[in-house]
């Protein structure tokens, strides 16, 4: 899995390992083989292997089992999503220098997913797809609110970024990062006017109403999304604690994972919004605990997958 960039060299000798682990077994089928790299993006407070625990919990080797090739990729867990994005379009250059691809599938979850957009909007000519899962694309009431904290005491202001800066810096040092963290940088990006001055400057797949569809493609990249409505998802799941907390900051009424609203989420082709997961759910967290009476997240994914190899990513 990919860390910061440390050298060229290291980065490619990395990416070479995936691609030949993710290559040498023989898929059982050819179900998920996209013709371009699937390449993962992760959130607010993401990382790629925390102590032994993927953040995409089995759904890089769900995708390869038939064909994908699949990285994954590290930026800064907390920072906005144009600092992110310059973090990712160097390894995404590596992996096509690597792979041989011309583009990639770029498939980011929450905070990821602006980060991919922004990435699509400055390098199309590296992009196949975007892809968001639970993608904050137009803000969230979570960050409005504690922004909202934060700029009316000092001390608020104070205690977020010292507390929210620490926990960075902690998943950063154990996941073998080395990048700057900026937690209330994160979460301003993420208010409704930012995300909307952020949407004027890279519109692609952004619905034009409050919760339709956005372009199926843009700028020559395809876009697509989907998301949870469900904060409160298996009681042996010890973050939907998490979860059920978070959703207190929704309306009354209005459908969230926990984190982000469904509306919110809707970016270009919507696959659904209402999927009977919360924020974890949507990348097979807490390993792999879910509501049991709901489609299991790796066979999204899966889905997904086929759905862009039919049309020829």
């Amino acid at each position: 899995m990919l860390s910061k960039i440390l050298s060229v060299a290291a980065l490619s000798a990395v990416l070479f390992s995936a691609q030949v682990s993710a290559m040498s077994a023989t898929p059982e089928s050819g179900y998920t083989a996209t013709k371009y790299p699937i390449v993962l993006t992760h959130g607010l407070y993401g990382f790629d292997s925390l102590l032994g625990v993927d953040y995409w919990y089995k759904v890089p080797e769900t995708l390869q089992k038939d064909g994908a090739r699949v990285f994954v990729t590290t930026v800064s867990n907390s920072n906005s999503p144009e600092i992110r994005g310059e973090q990712l379009i160097p390894q995404i250059e590596q992996i096509l220098a690597i792979t041989g691809a011309e583009k990639v599938n770029l498939i980011g979850h929450s905070h990821g997913g602006p980060t991919t957009r922004y990435v699509a909007s400055v390098r199309p000519d590296l992009i196949a797809s975007v892809t968001t899962i639970a993608g904050v694309n137009r803000g969230t009431p979570v960050a409005e609110t504690l922004n909202d904290w934060a700029n009316g005491s000092t001390a608020f202001e104070g205690l977020i970024s010292a507390l929210g800066n620490a926990l960075a810096e902690t998943i950063n040092f154990l996941s073998g990062g080395d990048y700057d963290q900026d937690i209330l940088m994160s979460m301003r990006s993420m208010t409704f006017a930012e995300t909307a001055a952020f949407n004027q400057q890279h519109p692609g797949g952004i619905p034009t109403t409050a919760c339709g569809e956005g372009d199926y493609q843009y700028n020559g990249v395809r876009y697509y999304s989907w998301s949870g409505a469900k904060p409160l998802t298996n009681v042996l799941d010890p973050l939907d604690l998490l979860t059920g907390t978070t959703s207190l900051f929704f309306p009354a009424g209005e459908k969230n994972d926990g984190l982000v609203g469904s509306c919110s989420s809707r970016l270009g082709m919507v696959i659904r919004d209402d999927f009977r997961m919360n924020h974890l759910d949507e990348v097979n967290q807490t390993l792999g605990l879910h509501d049991l009476t709901e489609t299991d997240p790796l066979t999204v994914f899966r889905t997904h997958a086929n759905r862009l190899k039919s049309i020829g990513l």
